[in-house]
């Protein structure tokens, strides 16, 4: 019986030695992109606060919640002035996250042109209506979202296909580490400080299984968003390649309606929007849309507020313009467009109430961790099979290059991160293409510590890149408190500013105060006769400096 049983046994050893390989070569490969994409997706979730942090002149602006009824109306009531025969108004009506009211509009084609006419926006005062000085330049917390799926700078197609490679390898090392660690719960309450990779390999344990739920659903879900970009074989086979044919029947929309050339009066819009608001419930409009204003066959689409539900896509109602009549509704999606647009809207989770979003951010700073410690992990364990055993060359070139990368990475970001914060108070307001200098100043402070990150990747930089990063993120609010009146004296202590650039600074303290913590755990020469745990460790001459931060 016991011999029959040792082929079973071996196998399961086997099986998990193979997990434990697949999991650390899935995750080291990409792991300093999925940092990338980890913490660029983690700010996203507040990429409207960014916004309005990045934009001093609506911090005031901000504080007075409007009324979305009334501010509709007094945006029709600028645009009857400003352009009664355009072709179409869109109105983004204030929210607390985006407290401006934004009006586009679509002027008609010029005579003899047969081209349309520009597409136009203003920006106005929901309680007066009106017209507010554009903001400075920025691309705010959207530069993160954009960033963290398709890498900014590279072709959006070409950045998703790295981002999809890596998050299908993230989704590979997540599974494989459940089935490597087979006590992974029991070692979730388990830590041992000051144990080297011991502890790195704690920390990575317990931040991974603190946010498992979260970790694979952000990771699929991901995935699913871009699906017909990595598999488009259902496309091409169903629509012959047409994809505009699957999108008109995965999404259908109101036909558009030519305008008739008769002038007819507008419709009350206040009375359509009270009645959708009681259709949904009580939740109010977030865009109103209008075709062919001050036409006979005038349309007004009122769309749903974001955050009621899951799902990406907004319910709508069509009206008659000059009726009022009710033409139409949406937001019953097919079966198969329903279910993706759950799935992709549980990604960007743009139905998160404040709680909720707080706890997507905690666990997506828990990813980070992850990343982090796993990419460390490796490092500390290559290096003590090498003290141990000799290296090679090429085994030795390897670790240098990982050592750098990882330093470069972890720290160099997070200053990066500062400066793009930095630029954006400290660039003139008037510079040309200023909202891209501001990403310029991102990427080239990144490169700049990776750069010294491969030149020197041992303890005296980790302390300076960390000082620098608990520098560039920790004073951030000190810069804004010297560039505005929305400082926390006055937003915190006062209650007289914006809770939302509050709360931001308040984050950006404590993830500065991080990282001084973790320069500080680097001070002084090294503590080699602390830290040594082997003999090949105590000979050593420069001691590991995770080993003093675990």
């Amino acid at each position: 019986m016991k011999s029959a049983m040792q082929p079973s046994g071996l196998q399961k050893s086997g099986l998990r030695q193979s997990m434990a390989w697949l999991h650390t070569w899935s995750g080291l490969l990409v792991c300093w992109v999925l940092w990338l994409i980890f913490c660029a997706g983690t700010a996203s979730y507040y990429r409207q606060e960014i916004t309005l942090w990045m934009t001093p002149e609506w911090h005031q602006l901000a504080m007075r919640p409007a009324d979305p009824v009334a501010a509709a109306e007094r945006a029709i009531d600028v645009m009857q002035r400003r352009s009664p025969h355009a072709l179409r108004w869109a109105i983004n009506l204030p929210q607390a996250r985006t407290p401006a009211l934004r009006v586009y509009w679509s002027e008609p084609a010029q005579a003899g042109s047969s081209k349309r006419g520009r597409f136009q926006n203003v920006m106005l005062d929901p309680d007066s209506g009106a017209t507010l000085p554009p903001p400075r330049a920025t691309r705010g917390g959207e530069f993160f979202y954009r960033l963290h799926f398709d890498l900014y700078y590279m072709a959006p197609e070409t950045g998703r296909w790295i981002v999809g490679f890596c998050t299908m390898f993230m989704l590979v090392a997540i599974l494989s580490g459940v089935v490597t660690h087979k006590r992974i719960f029991k070692d979730f309450f388990t830590f041992r400080p000051g144990k080297g990779p011991r502890s790195w390999l704690d920390a990575h344990n317990a931040v991974a299984v603190l946010a498992l739920p979260y970790h694979l659903m952000i990771t699929y879900t991901g995935l699913v968003a871009t699906l017909f970009l990595y598999m488009p074989a259902g496309v091409q086979v169903a629509y012959h390649g047409r994809q505009a044919q699957m999108d008109a029947e995965m999404y259908p929309s109101e036909p558009k309606v030519k305008p008739a050339g008769v002038a007819a009066p507008l419709t009350a819009i206040a009375p359509l929007m009270l009645q959708a608001q009681q259709r949904w419930h009580g939740v109010p409009a977030g865009k109103v849309s209008i075709d062919n204003p001050n036409d006979r066959h005038a349309v007004v689409i009122i769309e749903q507020r974001g955050g009621a539900h899951m799902s990406r896509t907004q319910p709508a109602l069509v009206f008659d313009g000059v009726s009022g009549a009710l033409l139409s509704s949406s937001g019953d999606d097919a079966p198969a467009a329903a279910t993706r647009n759950t799935m992709v809207g549980l990604h960007i989770a743009n139905f998160a109430q404040p709680a909720l979003r707080a706890l997507f951010f905690l666990s997506g700073l828990a990813g980070c961790a992850m990343v982090a410690t796993g990419a460390l992990l490796w490092t500390l364990r290559e290096r003590n099979k090498q003290r141990q055993f000799g290296a090679t060359l090429a085994g030795r070139c390897g670790l240098r290059l990982a050592e750098g990368l990882n330093l470069g990475a972890i720290a160099g970001l997070p200053i990066a991160i500062g400066a793009y914060f930095w630029a954006n108070r400290l660039l003139p307001l008037d510079a040309p293409l200023r909202a891209d200098l501001e990403i310029h100043c991102f990427f080239a402070t990144w490169a700049a510590a990776a750069v010294l990150a491969q030149l020197s990747p041992g303890r005296a930089m980790w302390r300076a890149q960390l000082a620098l990063a608990a520098l560039a993120l920790g004073g951030v609010p000190l810069l804004n408190g010297l560039t505005t009146d929305s400082h926390l004296g006055v937003t915190l202590l006062q209650g007289r500013g914006p809770l939302p650039v509050a709360a931001f600074d308040l984050t950006l303290l404590g993830l500065g105060l991080l990282f001084a913590y973790a320069a500080w755990r680097l001070r002084g020469p090294g503590r080699a006769a602390a830290v040594a745990a082997t003999p090949a460790d105590a000979a050593d001459r420069h001691p590991d400096p995770l080993r003093e931060l675990a």
